[in-house]
């Protein structure tokens, strides 16, 4: 036992002189290592490789081609061809001529938009696809795919004009307020830099009349291997996939006379730039303050204890912004202020402010004195300590599911690496970096950051404002002298501890009753004394998750209509409150190093429960849910200063109407046939709110949990967490008052109804087309509504983007409900130019009647098939999937089994029941909204 003893002091003293010499040594001259698991190689041709074997999701992996060449790098001639060449990758490529390769994946499972896709910035442009990997064939043409967009593309003339309308439409979709105004502060920002003057989206004018050979040109110059990388992660066999890669990419040529891959900057001249923009479209005022620096890099250790520190710096200025919003009179809407990446070459410290009541200066002298207390007198040891527990909490947890990270996930840090020339270290690595470094970081050290991060030079100031607001905005001059005076009166911030547990005596709860199962699903049901119920479904889906939801009817509905918006407010009231003798600013604080939520809300027809936890605060998320019925919290202070904040931001929608708002609220106005609840909230109706009201409604709806249904989905064990439940859930206050749903016989407007707005200065269009109508209810049917939209936004695509030109996307949504009332909904709406809106409608209105005469075409229906199949196999190891499934199969009294019977309905979908459900479904009861510019 001796010996034992001395040698453990042995290797403990060992470990402490080792770390000890670690502490001492140089870490700017360490290297952060690329994780061991990713195979990595350079081609002869300068193409990079990586490749990580990784499960989840299973029999799927993602795979990327990056290239480092964006809209930076185009020549006057060629603005918007960056982008324009990633859409021409999608239309034809040496072995998927024209639309084959949207096609073809589509066949295989691969949905065009949510799943394929691509995105084109100044620096890089990045091709996504993911694939199923228990089919080699496919999964071979998914390289093959990488390769052809990686130099293959045809750029036939004649598909380069089919997409120039597409682009455009992508175009005039952005185009509005936003716009105009970034116009406008884009050179302010960037200093007239090369990043100023090439938007990857291009000049209109350019896009509608180049000349082919441009675009090849660009395609020649940058679509080469050694400014190109291939990542793979997934399901997969690392050195056959390496072998692939190599025999498909070894062949590709650099061009003989290469066009230098210019570094462009955006150089840092001092000083302080200031842009005043106001647009009759803003609706409200924004304030940005950016201070631009050199770009730090995470490439030694040295950087990433660097960047820790930073992190923390961030966490804890957020937490005490966040503090000044929970005030009688907030003196902004929302801020914020932080150090993060920007562009280019560099890194940016932004302090941002939406001002209320049109007050600039108390907006912004209030964000800008609060970065100034922080850097004045820095932070408290216990402010550091909270956010260092939580940091450390996040490292542990990505630890624990490190063998069930999702690859989409783990392939986006790949395409960071190879853009920022960095490596992707492993998640072991992390942690274990944390652990060693995290505990070591010093207050002083800290606080010595804000000198280094929150200087007075290199600062462009931006302030965004309508029109109307334009005579009583500050002068360059005042805000000037504002930022040069900011915080010269602060005083140092007094950290309030807290030291009551959140349950001064806990309950001790009722025993499980009656256990019901459904060993198809993994399902065990418990009832507890007091009536309330929990359903189980334990799962190896994460390590550290598990999902909580749970509802009863009754909701809103229930109340008069004087009393639909105090219903309406009732549960954001408990929500901004706090809980029991706990303000929100002392619950987040209480609640350091624990990952536990709970939010409770209430809808029309039911009252509900949301939240997640790790295994190990389970505990603690009941005592939220547990306090959240027993010891709600009502924090005037708090109330008066979110519903002075809402008051405010109506009052500039009302001022200020965005043709986005006109739009969606008429839209929505017409749908609920003009109901008086239903209406878009005001300003004189928030008047009316009585908070006290709410907050007794909110009482009421979550006095009786006895026909609540808790829903837990997550890695547990259901003896383990049974006293857990039997404890809080069983404790719940039980009336065992009987109630359900009230339906309210809100219904859209019957037969047809059209209305055309007339609402901004943009040439653009917004077309939306709704039917609805009374359902049956039965899971065949809602199986059936669900194909018709897809293969309808599967044609509509076709159509309407690749034959018409003329959208840049089109929506089709089939939605079916039974509370509270058994109702179906389909609904389709595009952007377009306003002269094509009544071609492009027909032409919807076309394909919609063939599907009514004829059923939908067989590839169509094969496409809807595979895809469901595809999906289906993820969601089911998906926790959040099943939380909402199995709550909404218990709301709706459906077939709990019905998931596993999924293959027999789909095998019920064919061109003839498309046909049936097209005549069914697009019947008499359509809304047609259709908003146009103002006329002239």
């Amino acid at each position: 036992m001796k010996k034992v003893t001395t040698l453990i002091a042995v290797v403990a003293l060992s470990f402490i002189s080792g770390f000890s010499a670690m502490a001492q040594e140089d870490l700017s001259k360490k290297l952060l290592p690329m994780d061991p698991k990713v195979k990595t190689g350079v081609l002869p041709n300068g193409l990079k490789y990586y490749i990580l074997k990784n499960a989840e999701p299973k029999n799927r992996a993602q795979l990327r081609l990056m290239v480092k060449a964006g809209s930076v790098l185009e020549n006057d001639e060629q603005q918007g061809l960056a982008h324009f060449m990633e859409h021409m990758n999608f239309n034809g490529t040496k072995n998927f001529p024209k639309n084959a390769l949207v096609d073809f994946l589509q066949k295989s499972g691969v949905r065009f938009g949510a799943d394929l896709n691509a995105y084109t910035g100044f620096d890089e442009t990045v091709y996504m696809l993911p694939v199923p990997t228990d089919s080699i064939e496919v999964f071979k043409k998914g390289i093959q795919i990488l390769e052809d967009w990686a130099h293959n593309a045809t750029l036939d003339p004649a598909e380069i004009d089919k997409e120039r309308g597409v682009v455009l439409e992508e175009s005039r979709t952005g185009k509005g307020a936003e716009s105009r105004m970034r116009d406008k502060f884009l050179p302010v920002i960037l200093k007239n830099s090369q990043y100023a003057k090439r938007l990857p989206i291009g000049k209109d004018d350019i896009l509608k009349n180049f000349k082919y050979d441009v675009l090849k040109q660009f395609h020649q110059d940058f679509y080469r291997p050694n400014l190109e990388a291939v990542a793979v992660v997934g399901d997969v066999d690392v050195a056959m996939v390496e072998k692939m890669i190599i025999e498909k990419f070894s062949g590709i040529q650099n061009p003989a006379n290469e066009k230098p891959r210019t570094k462009y900057r955006i150089e840092l001249t001092g000083g302080t730039d200031v842009a005043i923009i106001t647009d009759p479209e803003q609706p409200n005022t924004i304030v940005q303050v950016i201070g631009k620096q050199e770009k730090r890099k995470d490439v030694t250790y040295k950087d990433r204890r660097d960047g820790i520190i930073r992190s923390l710096y961030n966490q804890m200025l957020s937490a005490r912004i966040q503090e000044l919003t929970q005030k009688a009179d907030p003196p902004f809407q929302f801020g914020f202020a932080g150090y993060s990446g920007f562009l280019g070459n560099l890194d940016a410290f932004t302090s941002a402010v939406v001002v209320k009541g049109g007050n600039v200066e108390k907006g912004l002298k209030a964000i800008l004195e609060e970065v100034a207390r922080a850097k004045k007198f820095g932070f408290n040891a216990s402010e550091l300590e909270r956010v260092k527990t939580q940091y450390m909490v996040g490292q542990e947890q990505a630890f624990k599911e490190k063998d069930k990270t999702d690859s989409e996930s783990l392939i986006e840090g790949l395409v960071g690496a190879f853009l920022e020339d960095e490596n992707l270290t492993s998640t072991e690595f992390g942690y274990e970096f944390a652990k060693q470094y995290l505990a070591g970081i010093k207050l002083e050290e800290v606080n010595a950051m804000g000198n280094l991060l929150i200087t007075d030079d290199n600062r462009a100031v931006i302030v965004l404002a309508p029109e109307k607001d334009k005579a009583t905005l500050p002068s360059e001059a005042q805000i000037k002298e504002w930022l040069n005076t900011a915080g010269k009166d602060a005083t140092a911030y007094i950290d309030q501890a807290v030291t009551k547990p959140l349950i001064a005596k806990l309950p001790t709860g009722s025993k499980v009753i009656a256990t019901k199962q459904v060993p198809e699903l993994g399902l065990t049901e418990f009832t507890f004394a007091n009536g309330v119920k929990a359903v189980l479904k334990p799962t190896d889906f994460k390590n550290d998750e598990i999902l909580i939801s749970g509802y009863s009817f009754g909701g809103s509905n229930l109340y008069p209509d004087k009393d639909a918006d105090n219903a309406r407010l009732a549960s954001t009231v408990a929500n901004i409150s706090g809980l029991g003798e706990f303000s929100t600013i002392n619950l987040r604080k209480l609640l350091t190093g624990k990952v536990a939520r709970v939010n409770p809300f209430i809808t029309g027809t039911s009252e509900n429960i949301n939240g997640e936890s790790s295994p190990k605060d389970l505990e603690t998320a009941l005592q939220l849910l547990y306090s959240y019925f027993t010891q709600p919290r009502f924090d005037d202070e708090v109330i008066k200063g979110f519903m002075a904040n809402q008051r405010d931001a109506l009052a500039n929608q009302q001022k200020t109407l965005t043709p986005e708002k006109v739009y969606n609220d008429s839209l929505s106005a017409i749908l609920s046939n003009y109901a008086t609840r239903n209406l878009p909230m005001t300003v004189e109706r928030m008047e009316k709110i009585d908070a006290n009201r709410a907050f007794q409604i909110y009482k009421e709806r979550f006095a009786d949990a006895s026909d609540f249904t808790f829903f837990f989905v997550g890695n547990f064990k259901n003896e383990s967490i049974k006293p857990l439940l039997e404890k809080y859930l069983g404790a719940l206050p039980s009336t065992k008052r009987k109630e359900t749903y009230k339906d309210l016989g809100i219904r859209p407007p019957k037969g047809k109804v059209e209305k055309t707005l007339y609402k901004g200065t943009e040439p653009k269009a917004r077309v939306t087309m709704v039917w609805t109508g009374d359902f049956d209810g039965s899971t065949e049917s809602e199986t059936q509504v669900e194909a018709l939209a897809e293969v309808l936004e599967i044609k509509l695509i076709e159509k309407l983007r690749e034959e018409e030109s003329g959208v840049y996307g089109v929506g089709v949504s089939g939605i079916t409900g039974k509370i509270p009332a058994k109702r179906y909904n389909f609904r389709i709406a595009f952007g377009c130019a306003p002269e094509n809106v009544e071609k492009l409608v027909n032409r919807t209105l076309a394909e919609i009647q063939k599907v009514q005469e004829k059923g939908a075409e067989q590839t169509d229906i094969d496409k809807f098939k595979v895809e469901t199949k595809r999906q289906t196999e993820v969601q089911l190891r998906d926790n959040g999937f099943w939380l909402n499934y199995l709550q909404a199969q218990y709301q709706n009294g459906d077939d709990l089994k019905y998931i596993l019977k999924e293959e027999e309905a789909l095998k019920k979908v064919t061109v003839e029941s498309t046909k049936a459900a097209a005549k069914k479904y697009f019947a008499d009861n359509m809304v047609k909204v259709i908003m146009l510019p103002e006329k002239k």
